[in-house]
Order: structure tokens, then C-alpha cells, then sequence
């Protein structure tokens, strides 16, 4: 007891380092110790968790559960490698990534990566959906944001450590991401919609009216009524619209 008091009074008390990394950290980075320090980068953040894990666990056997998870996050895994995404962290239902960079191309990346697993998920088209649906199709919720992650080691040597990741980047994803349910899937903050390009905003959609052909903007993104309330300031933030495979 005495010991694990010493150990809190140390790092309470203590200075906190934070260096500056232009890399995701991994768990056996020589850089990260248990002391009090931690690594800072810059990062688009994605968070996906899967809904109703329970009611689906009722309704089928553990081997048959193992059978969804493993199918769910392979291709979960496979676009975000597509898209050169760091994957972090695994917690239960969910998985937190990473995409390095806070500029517009890390945002579009992160973006782009999002719709993907949306389209290959959720779309007939892919194949995916319509083979899960041996057992059930997946709802699930992707929140998507930006901005600098501290990373810090916690736990003790050994097996027992692991790395946590502090900054709203991560909070705000993770809170968009809970409120997103079918048929819309993903959600993102205002600053990562503002970077988006042209393409990942709206589609041309040709129109035919008495005759005279025409040419319209269509929007790929709604603005959510009910904002999201976060550090007492309301946040608003955009859900998708469209199911289509991207490049």
C-alpha cells in the first residue's frame, strides 16, 4: 500500500515531458517509459463501434459471434491499411485509428477510409452485407475528427502496459461516432468537413426538366440539427448521406 501511495505522490507531484513525434507511437517505443512523460503528434482521428453486441450475442452462439467479429473487423482493418491509417486500439466493439497529420490530406484520408468501410459494410453491391447476413448485418457508428493526441504509457513492465491517448481529436470522434445509427453510419466535426475536397462534399447530378437538361449540386453531407454539446460549447458536426465505393 505504502509503495503504490509513493508511486501516486510521484507522478502527481511531478513535472509532465511532452515531446513532439511526427509518428503514430506504438506500445514498444523506446521513447515511451511509465514515467511522466509522453509522445505528442498530430492526427485525424477515427472511432468505430459496433451496436447491439448484446442482443446479437442472445441471438447466437459465442463461435458464431467470433464468426461476425473477425469478418467485421477484417475488412475494418483492411481498408484502414488501405489508407494508411495506424489502428491503436481495440476495445470491445470498438477500434480507435489513427491518421497522421491534421492537414487536409489527412483529413480527406481518414474521410475517404470512412466511407469506404460504410460501403463495403453496409452496401449489396459489395457482397459483404449480403453474406453477414447470415447471421446479422452490423449497425455501427464512425466518428471522425482532428487535432494534436498526447500519448503516454500506463500500467507496469511487463504484460500489464499499455498505451493511452488523450486529446478531444479523440473524445469529440468517439462522441460523434455514438451518435451515429443507420442508415447514415458516419459522422464528422465541422473542421474536418470544411477540409474536405469538392468530390467528398457533393456529387453533379444531371437533371431533365420541360426539356432543358441541367447540371446540380448534390450534397454528400447533412448538417445535424441536434448539435453535440462538448466542453459546454455546442459543436455542430455532418452525417453521411451516400453509400458508394471510393478510391
Amino acid at each position: 500500500m505504502e509503495r503504490l501511495l509513493d508511486t501516486v505522490k510521484r507522478v502527481v507531484d511531478g513535472g509532465f515531458a511532452i515531446h513532439d513525434v511526427d509518428y503514430v507511437p506504438k506500445t514498444d517505443d523506446e521513447r515511451l517509459t511509465f514515467g511522466n512523460e509522453g509522445l505528442r503528434f498530430p492526427a485525424t482521428t477515427l472511432y468505430i463501434d459496433m451496436r447491439g453486441s448484446t442482443a446479437v450475442l442472445n441471438s447466437h452462439n459465442r463461435a458464431s459471434m467470433a464468426k461476425i467479429y473477425k469478418c467485421y473487423f477484417h475488412v475494418i482493418v483492411s481498408v484502414v491499411d488501405k489508407f494508411k491509417g495506424k489502428i491503436r486500439s481495440f476495445n470491445g466493439d470498438g477500434m480507435l485509428v489513427f491518421f497522421l497529420g491534421t492537414d487536409k490530406a489527412a483529413k480527406n484520408r481518414a474521410v475517404r477510409a470512412a466511407l469506404q468501410i460504410k460501403y463495403m459494410l453496409t452496401s449489396e453491391d459489395a457482397g459483404i452485407a449480403k453474406k453477414m447476413d447470415t447471421y446479422t448485418s452490423p449497425d455501427f457508428g464512425i466518428g471522425v475528427d482532428s487535432g494534436n493526441i498526447l500519448c503516454t504509457k500506463i500500467g507496469m513492465p511487463g504484460e500489464n502496459r499499455d498505451l493511452v491517448w488523450v486529446g478531444n481529436a479523440v473524445n469529440k470522434a468517439v462522441r460523434i461516432g455514438d451518435k451515429q445509427r443507420a442508415p447514415h453510419y458516419i459522422g464528422i466535426s465541422r473542421t474536418v468537413h470544411e477540409a474536405l475536397t469538392d468530390d467528398f462534399k457533393h456529387r453533379e447530378e444531371e437533371w431533365l426538366l420541360s426539356g432543358l437538361f441541367g447540371c446540380r449540386h448534390v450534397d454528400l453531407w447533412d448538417k445535424v440539427d441536434e448539435e453535440l454539446e462538448y466542453n459546454d460549447k455546442e459543436e455542430v458536426f455532418y452525417r453521411s448521406l451516400e453509400c458508394e465505393s471510393v478510391s
